[in-house]
């Protein structure tokens, strides 16, 4: 679709790139943030990135709203190359997928699910037409994750399954949210995962959880020192499951401060990625496999 644009109160732009989300809209989207942050239009005070989409805020005693539209419209026009290939990183993120604390919360809420004698795994490998959840999980862990957006709640990611549309692992959300979620719980709306980075109130479908912290106001947490907020548009994630002696291990490092997340440094092409996408992750996968094992 063409880019629409939309004013929210006196003091918001919002623009949206696609009615859809897809990795070619979030690029685009980049790329146009990226050029009205550089041509350093008077009077926009915030420029707020999305999965598809963005917002800007703007002082209307500085600029007029129709002014600022038609500057970004102007930008938009001057048909610049939307940018194709980012330096960005890949993390490997441990999973105790159906684990104890989710668990308990899920079946506290089973009056507002849409299948209450069942868990959540259970309902996302029944719709998703897996035969078992433990096929769900191998489906949900073994390809990639690019995160697209973060925020919402401080510091949790929204992330996109990097898959053929047909393979991407779809489940709405509860029909009435929850007014409990676990702390570093993963969870999953429609096309999305996400990590919630502090306990609180939710509508996600609750797989597992991870031990690694992702949000650290005090950041008295080793990877989390030089910014209390872990994740940034662009960062691809890749879950792997653990056990509950595993995820034991870690909790005890990350208290120690002796945890050290795997991460490498990459450079993601979309161009090569939609070439052949089943061999471009398995060629970021084992960059990532390689980088821990040694």
């Amino acid at each position: 679709m063409e880019t629409r644009y939309t004013f929210g109160g006196d003091e918001h732009l919002f623009v949206e790139c696609s009615e859809e989300m897809s990795l070619e809209a979030f690029f685009k989207s980049l790329s146009l943030t990226e050029a009205i942050k550089k041509a350093g239009i008077k009077g926009i005070t915030e420029i707020c990135p999305a999965n598809a989409s963005f917002q800007l805020r703007f002082d209307p005693d500085i600029i007029k709203p129709n002014d600022l539209l038609q500057s970004v419209q102007i930008i938009e026009k001057a048909g610049k190359k939307i940018k194709r290939s980012i330096k960005t990183r890949i993390i490997e993120f441990p999973v105790l997928y159906n684990d104890p604390w989710t668990h308990e919360t899920l079946m506290r809420f089973r009056d507002r699910h849409q299948m209450p004698d069942g868990t959540d795994l259970d309902y996302a490998a029944e719709i998703n037409n897996h035969e078992s959840v433990e096929g769900f999980i191998k489906a949900h862990s073994e390809s990639p994750w690019f995160v697209t957006m973060v925020g919402f709640v401080a510091g949790l990611p929204f992330m996109y399954q990097m898959v053929d549309r047909d393979r991407q692992i779809q489940v709405p959300k509860y029909l009435r949210p929850r007014t409990d979620t676990p702390k570093l719980t993963l969870g999953h709306g429609g096309c999305f995962a996400c990590i919630y980075s502090v306990k609180g109130a939710g509508g996600y479908q609750m797989f597992g959880i991870t031990p690694m912290p992702i949000y650290d106001p005090t950041q008295s947490v080793e990877h989390l020192k030089d910014f209390m907020v872990f994740f940034r548009p662009g960062d691809i994630v890749k879950f792997r499951p653990i056990d509950m002696s595993e995820y034991e291990e870690i909790v005890q490092e990350i208290e120690m401060n002796q945890y050290r997340p795997v991460i490498k440094e990459v450079q993601f092409d979309l161009d090569q990625y939609n070439e052949n996408t089943k061999k471009y992750n398995n060629e970021l996968v084992k960059a990532l496999k390689d980088d821990r094992d040694n």
